[in-house]
């Protein structure tokens, strides 16, 4: 009993069909009756009638079928686009109104702020209604002078009210002078600690909301006011928290180990993951041409002549284990 031929596209050439039209290309042609075992040949337009002799099918050019199926599925493609950009058209009015109104108070929401502005103003609302504590993690500190001041004054604002602060920095920004004056100038129950590597951007408001980035630059948000997410969200905060070491009031310095600075430890780990000098940089939140010179002050200290032999003298050295201790102390 011969089995039925199932339907298929082009990227699930049957095995029939592959036969025949290799058998085709081979030939330059192929009776008309072969197909009646790959009948998806002919529905593809991978073979056509010959134009001289109708009971015989030649085979169409692989680089010409492989460009109109290419160019057929980039059309497909253009026009989803064209319909996402309608669909945007409608609904970005839409997303302007505040959706909140529409169910009650207390539902569960996550919103998309899309603009800076929208951005500050929920977070002014957010802080204007806090009353216990804010959680936050700043991995830099090049926010323009005007939004840094209205910061500020919203975290005065809390601190007055009788709640506390807690900020996590990256290593790079202990001795950041606009950090410095934050802290200097900030009012109340304050502390912040530091970490090598940290999150993006997260703020969490009296364990009730959070804003976390929605694109790379930053200029769009996502407010949470899910429960279980902002629950996840604080809990994670406070694990990094316990790892990271106190900056303020009273900073606590990280000791070397053999000569190596915390961060020749940090960028040891990394380099021993294979990553590169700018993904290094980047990630302990430093420029390229710092994070290559604490590379060869690391390579110098271990007597190290080349990258391959850094890797076997970090993995002999034992600051890696030195420095996973360190992470698991409270």
């Amino acid at each position: 009993m011969t089995t039925a031929h199932q339907e298929h596209g082009l990227e699930d050439l049957c095995a029939a069909g592959t036969e025949l039209y290799t058998s085709a290309l081979r030939e330059g042609r192929v009776p008309q009756g072969a197909a009646n075992s790959a009948p998806c040949l002919v529905d593809l337009g991978l073979l056509q009638p010959h134009v001289e002799d109708a009971h015989w099918l030649e085979p169409v050019a692989p680089a010409v079928a492989l460009h109109r199926f290419l160019r057929s599925a980039a059309d497909r493609i253009a026009d989803e686009r064209r319909r996402e950009e309608r669909l945007a058209a409608v609904f970005e009015p839409l997303m302007r109104i505040d959706g909140r109104r529409t169910t009650g108070a207390d539902t569960p929401t996550i919103e998309v702020l899309s603009s800076l502005q929208q951005i500050n103003l929920a977070i002014t609302k957010a802080m204007a209604q806090a009353g216990t504590e804010l959680l936050a993690i700043q991995p830099y500190n090049g926010r323009p002078t005007k939004a840094l001041a209205e910061s500020m004054e919203r975290d005065q604002a809390l601190l007055d009210r009788g709640g506390r602060i807690r900020t996590l920095y990256q290593h790079t920004l202990r001795h950041s002078p606009a950090v410095a004056a934050r802290h200097e100038l900030l009012k109340g129950d304050l502390e912040a600690r530091s970490l090598n590597e940290v999150t993006e951007r997260l703020l969490i408001v009296d364990r009730s909301v959070a804003f976390i980035p929605a694109n790379t630059d930053r200029t769009m948000a996502v407010e949470v006011r899910n429960p279980a997410m902002v629950a996840y969200l604080a809990t994670t905060f406070d694990r990094l928290w316990r790892l990271a070491t106190p900056m303020y009031p009273q900073a606590a310095q990280q000791p070397s180990l053999n000569g190596i600075t915390p961060r020749q430890q940090a960028i040891a780990a990394l380099l021993i993951e294979g990553h590169t000098d700018a993904t290094i940089a980047e990630r302990l939140g430093l420029n390229i041409r710092t994070a290559r010179v604490h590379i060869a002050k690391l390579a110098a200290t271990l007597g190290s002549e080349s990258r391959a032999q850094l890797g076997y003298l970090i993995g002999q050295s034992g600051i890696l284990k030195q420095e996973e201790q360190q992470g698991r102390e409270p």
